[in-house]
């Protein structure tokens, strides 16, 4: 395994009428195809499965694409770069989760996942496992310390071939659904580099599994970042 993800340029967007996501359907669980057109460079075209809508904000999914572990999110209908947007089959069924208390005891614990380096070293990555994926049990959500984006995994697999360990010292989450409590979603945050710099991001999210972590989307990015705003919040 090695971690991956696509650098993807600043851009601005433009914005033309399309289908709402209502007309279209739900397609969460269903695979995609379209082209890729940003400024001058030549169309690429992909391939993805849809893992979720988010409520905040209905146009905004969740998208996994082939060979890619990282989780992007993207208005389908309304980014002007996406070209030819296709449905290619209904929607995916995928098998039950043969130990689903594993699966259980694993959400909201912090983790050391290894990963194959250069020249066939191993690397310890020190995360968190934020929660399973709806439409597929036998993935997980998680983030990394080193790089806080939102990757997918499976776990299970990973843990039964001894490439990862559960952080014994962090106790199993208590994940609660009390969306009353909830009081920055749909808020505007301002972050603070270490160079200095601003940068502003609005909160899509709250991690049931850790209700103080929050998945924060930034206007020229199109991954997904997961803070801990209780602790960055000043």
């Amino acid at each position: 395994m090695s971690l991956r993800r696509i650098s993807t340029p600043s851009f601005q967007k433009r914005r033309r009428r399309r289908p709402s996501p209502q007309a279209l359907g739900n397609i969460v669980g269903c695979r995609i195809s379209h082209g890729w057109k940003e400024g001058d460079e030549p169309v690429t075209q992909w391939k993805a499965i849809i893992l979720d809508q988010l409520p905040i904000n209905p146009s905004l999914y969740l998208v996994q694409y082939d060979g890619i572990e990282c989780v992007y999110r993207l208005e389908l209908h309304n980014d002007e770069r996406i070209l030819k947007l296709k449905v290619l089959t209904p929607k995916v069924v995928f098998p039950q989760v043969k130990d689903a208390h594993l699966a259980r005891v694993m959400v909201g614990r912090a983790v050391e996942h290894k990963f194959e380096g250069k020249h066939g070293s191993k690397d310890n990555w020190r995360g968190v496992v934020l929660a399973q994926v709806p439409i597929m049990k036998g993935r997980f959500y998680i983030t990394y310390e080193k790089d806080p984006v939102l990757y997918i995994y499976q776990l299970l697999d990973d843990y039964t071939e001894g490439n990862l360990r559960i952080i014994p010292e962090t106790p199993p989450a208590e994940v609660k659904s009390d969306i009353d409590s909830d009081i920055l979603t749909g808020h505007c945050v301002q972050f603070t580099r270490s160079n200095g710099s601003k940068q502003i991001g609005k909160v899509i999210y709250k991690v049931l599994a850790k209700p103080t972590m929050y998945f924060i989307k930034f206007d020229v990015d199109v991954h997904i970042y997961i803070y801990n705003l209780v602790e960055n919040i000043h």
